[in-house]
């Protein structure tokens, strides 16, 4: 289902769009490499001051995460660690992995193009208990000028 047709079905306001159904031209949007990241949870927050990004990415070293305001307003959060599975003596009689459903993120790569009331350079990131919280701050509204327009009478 496209992003038209969604925000038609739910009425979503046009800043929360963007901020789920970025806009795709030059490599803009959600971008996934080395494997599917869609599955990797976020939530986007919007209140009066603030958007605040929420990403699930348990296990990863915090030295391992970049986060970054590219051209064009666009927030990148990006890591290349890769978590480690406990290990056990696999030489152990008897121990082996029977399931395996915790996926390893790897080279997450994630892309949002902000709203034109973000203000790119109010940004902070902090990351705890395996969630990485991305704070972008907004700009408050400008009132609207007045402009006195000369009739000229011929």
């Amino acid at each position: 289902m496209s992003a038209v047709a969604i925000n038609h079905l739910f009425g979503l306001p046009e800043t929360i769009e963007k901020l789920i159904f970025p806009t795709s031209r030059s490599g803009e949007g959600n971008e996934t490499r080395g494997g599917s990241n869609n599955n990797i949870p976020i939530d986007i927050l919007e209140s009066p001051k603030e958007y605040i990004f929420y990403v699930d990415i348990p296990g990863i070293s915090k030295s391992d995460i970049q986060v970054t305001v590219e051209e064009e307003r666009t927030l990148v959060m990006k890591s290349n660690g890769k978590r480690k599975r406990e290990d056990h003596d696999e030489s152990e009689e008897g121990c082996k992995y029977i399931r395996l459903e915790r996926r390893l993120p790897q080279n997450l790569v994630k892309k949002f193009r902000l709203p034109e009331d973000a203000d790119v350079e109010a940004v902070a990131a902090k990351y705890q208990d395996g969630v990485l919280t991305v704070t972008v701050g907004k700009v408050p509204p400008q009132p609207p000028k007045s402009k006195t327009v000369q009739i000229a009478v011929s």
